[in-house]
C-alpha cells in the first residue's frame, strides 16, 4: 500500500537518490534548477510516496516569482520535480502525488498561480496547466516554450523574468 507523507519525513539522501534514478545525469544544470535558485522548498507542498518504508516517488514545490521589467513582482509556486522510481513509472504514482499536492495547495490558498516545466499533453490533460500565459516570460536558461506551463487565476500574462521569489531569498 502506498502512503503519501510529508517529504521532510524522508531522509534527504533518499530523495536525492530517487531524483538520480528518475532523471538523467546533469539534472542540477537544468533551467528549472536555475529558476528556483537557492530558495527553500515550500515544505507544506512537498510529499513522498512510500511503500513498505521505500521511497518510490516525490514531489517538490518552490516559491518563485515573475518580475516585470518595471520591478513589479508576481509570486508563484513552481511545481517540480515530480519523480517516480523508474521501476514504478506508469502506475499512477506521479498523478497521485500531483493531485495530493494540488489539494494541499488549494487548502492553503497557494493554488492561484502555479507553474512548471513539463509535458503539456500530460499536465494539461490531467491538471489544467497550459502555456496560454507564459509566452513573454524569460528564464535564466533555455526552455522549450511549449513546455513552460502555468495554471491558476492569478498567473500573470506579462513580460518579465522568472526566478526565485525575492521575498524568500
Amino acid at each position: 500500500m502506498t502512503a503519501l507523507v510529508p517529504l521532510d519525513a524522508v531522509a534527504p539522501e533518499a530523495v536525492e537518490a530517487l531524483l538520480d534514478r528518475a532523471f538523467p545525469p546533469g539534472r542540477q544544470a537544468r533551467t528549472a534548477y536555475k529558476v528556483r535558485g537557492s530558495v527553500r522548498p515550500i515544505a507544506s507542498l512537498c510529499f513522498a510516496a512510500v511503500e513498505e518504508d521505500r521511497l518510490i516517488g516525490s514531489i517538490q514545490c518552490w516559491p518563485v516569482a515573475l518580475t516585470q521589467d518595471d520591478g513589479l513582482v508576481h509570486p508563484m509556486v513552481m511545481v517540480g520535480p515530480v519523480a517516480v522510481d523508474p521501476d514504478r513509472q506508469q502506475g499512477g504514482i506521479g498523478r497521485e502525488l500531483l493531485h495530493h499536492m494540488l489539494d494541499a495547495a488549494a487548502a492553503q490558498g497557494l493554488d492561484r498561480a502555479m507553474m512548471l516545466i513539463g509535458d503539456p499533453e500530460y499536465y494539461g490533460r490531467f491538471f489544467g496547466f497550459s502555456a496560454e500565459h507564459t509566452a513573454d516570460w524569460r528564464l535564466p536558461g533555455p526552455v522549450e516554450r511549449h513546455r513552460l506551463l502555468a495554471r491558476g487565476p492569478d498567473v500573470p500574462a506579462l513580460a518579465g523574468m522568472l526566478g526565485p521569489d525575492p521575498g524568500q531569498v
